[in-house]
């Protein structure tokens, strides 16, 4: 993986083929599938390693054990955040295709999507058995979805970033966590499902 990132940052594109990539690297193809079956495989692997790493980090922290589903999300992206710090130049040779627009047709980022969707499902179940996540017919499976798109947003954001430190990073990422855990918290969506059968009733 680290040869594939230094020559797509010295060259300013992906190799041209497995045939290519494995002649820089002096292997047989037959070595390269024993470990990928395509390039896109690395880079899916990068996001999916990035985001194991983080959590790798944070579960091996006792203080992080004792916190709640919210703090613990926000420790994950602030975390996350500073894995990606170390890949930046990587990172916004790829910036194209992490837009929502990019994401929905291409399939890079499924590995880590389909892995931070488990780790989400048990911040939820930590969240409804402590009372920070109302647990609502229907909807409940549905959050999952919301907080990837959050970390989308996490993302781009911090992409675009040109403030000292990404310090601007820092607090989109704490009013993006707050905002979501007030509204699958116990009133905050329930209010705006109240609000909204009101204005279909009135119509």
């Amino acid at each position: 993986m680290e040869t594939y990132k230094v020559y797509l940052l010295e060259n300013g594109k992906i190799p041209t083929s497995v045939y290519s990539f494995c002649k820089l690297l002096n292997i047989s193809e037959s070595e390269f599938y024993g470990y990928y079956n395509s390039l896109e495989a690395i880079e899916r692997d990068f996001w999916l390693q990035v985001f194991e790493s983080s959590l790798t980090q944070l579960e091996q922290d006792p203080i992080y054990q004792n916190y709640s589903a919210r703090e613990k999300l926000l420790a994950f992206y602030f975390v996350w955040i500073q894995k990606m710090r170390e890949n930046r130049s990587y990172v916004l040779l790829k910036k194209d295709n992490l837009k929502l627009y990019e994401i929905a047709s291409n399939n890079v980022l499924d590995d880590f999507k389909n892995a931070f969707y488990k780790y989400v499902d048990t911040l939820i179940k930590q969240g409804v058995e402590t009372r920070e996540v109302k647990e609502r017919k229907y909807i409940s499976d549905k959050y999952k979805h919301g907080f990837w798109l959050q970390a989308l947003f996490v993302l781009n954001y911090w992409v675009e970033d040109t403030s000292n430190n990404f310090e601007k990073t820092d607090a989109a990422i704490e009013k993006a966590v707050d905002l979501s855990f007030r509204l699958i918290g116990e009133h905050t969506m329930d209010s705006l499902i109240d609000f909204g059968k009101f204005l279909l009733t009135k119509k």
